[in-house]
């Protein structure tokens, strides 16, 4: 597929080519065409009667997913709707690196450093960024202020495609604190979910004098080693990190596939579209505030474009299989710095239906925590399913450090 040229160059792939060109987002027709193609010629499963998503990926959502992806998804206006913000492409650690960078017209503006996860995009922030960056023009106001710098992790979307092993969260960290001394930000703000609350939390581990906050809609931390803080523990936040254990034991199969072979993985998923759709889509169903059984219309959450739009990034740019090597990464690549206490002011922003929860003494005991809020609703992909509640939560935080 043509979607390749967006994997390393072998001749303008240096690290002394330090360029910042702009970007836009352009597939070829010939992709589309593609595309259709191979969705006209999907072979679905079986599935059980009387079954829903308890093995996985509903049938008859998928059905109706692959047929909207056929008949009624326009790539080229979700395309465009990307395409409003400032794209560009660098190479930093010999790799290209996509990002957005929108500047807000506010020159008191807060550099933030917005980071997604898997199986995540730069898609999930489209709700975000003009509030963030604009806020004057969303019923905000001008002192909310961000410049909203959103890249594409290595291996995904529109970034390169690393062709060695060892790119970590922890040295993906790195990457993106060069990119923001490239910007030429010496100060900046942390946010983000999945792997870049813990892309962020390397990142604060490593530079904290860099960093005006971490903010974070999935805090990783540890029991606090002192009894009497252990015991301080809100009832609710036990039970609620109870609730979540239970049921994410169901639902780590793909963390020890994509953990220990990520490649066999990508024959499939890199090849049908509709196996690449129904992969993706089960986590989103899984992790989204909802009933999870058939009762839970996945409509309610996300829209089909919002996750077509995602879903078809990993497709157009053949980074499935890159994007799921985070996972053996991250297991496999020695430490470079041991984690330590996060000296820098951090909030967190709990929704109930985050797959991992750290109540707040665990907060307390391994980050310097100035705010934590306990989300009414919402589930893993904050910035998507609850921008409003992501926005207020984000702008809080940051009002106590500006």
């Amino acid at each position: 597929m043509k979607n390749l040229q967006f994997a390393a160059n072998t001749e303008a792939n240096t690290e002394a080519n330090t360029e910042i060109v702009p970007f836009t987002i352009a597939i070829d027709e010939a992709d589309l065409d593609d595309l259709q193609q191979r969705l006209a010629r999907t072979r679905l499963p079986d599935q059980l009667d009387g079954i829903s998503w308890e093995y996985g990926t509903d049938l008859n959502y998928m059905r109706e997913l692959l047929r909207y992806w056929q008949q009624d998804f326009d790539w080229r206006a979700q395309e465009a709707e990307l395409n409003q913000f400032d794209h560009f492409r660098t190479y930093i650690d010999d790799l290209q690196l996509h990002f957005i960078h929108q500047r807000s017209a506010n020159p008191d503006a807060i550099p933030l450093l917005l980071v997604h996860g898997w199986p995540g995009s730069i898609s999930e922030f489209v709700k975000v960024i003009g509030p963030l960056t604009a806020p004057e023009q969303h019923g905000g106001a001008a002192t909310d202020s961000f410049h909203v710098i959103a890249p594409s992790l290595p291996g995904f979307g529109f970034s390169g495609i690393p062709d060695q092993t060892g790119f970590s969260p922890e040295r993906i960290a790195l990457i993106l604190a060069d990119l923001m001394q490239r910007l030429g930000y010496d100060r900046y703000a942390l946010a983000g979910g999945d792997w870049g609350a813990i892309i962020n939390r390397h990142l604060a581990n490593h530079y904290p004098d860099r960093l005006i906050g971490l903010h974070s809609n999935m805090l990783l931390a540890s029991p606090p080693q002192d009894e009497a803080a252990l015991a301080r523990t809100e009832p609710s936040e036990v039970a609620l990190q109870a609730a979540r254990r239970e049921y994410m034991q169901n639902e780590v199969g793909y963390q020890q596939i994509q953990g220990t072979k990520p490649q066999t993985l990508g024959y499939g998923l890199n090849d049908s579209p509709a196996g690449l759709a129904a992969w993706i889509v089960e986590k989103f169903h899984g992790w989204a505030d909802m009933p999870q059984d058939a009762s839970g219309n996945l409509d309610n959450n996300f829209s089909k474009d919002e996750l077509l739009t995602n879903i078809s990034i990993y497709w157009f740019t053949g980074t499935i299989t890159s994007s799921t090597r985070i996972y053996y990464e991250n297991r496999n690549t020695p430490s470079i710095k041991p984690m330590g206490y996060i000296d820098v002011p951090t909030g967190v922003a709990l929704f109930p239906a985050e797959i991992y929860v750290s109540p707040r003494t665990w907060a307390e005991a391994s980050y310097d925590l100035r705010h934590y809020t306990v989300m009414p609703r919402g589930g893993h992909f904050a910035a998507l399913e609850q921008p409003l509640l992501y926005l207020e939560d984000l702008r809080q935080f940051y009002r106590l450090l500006r």
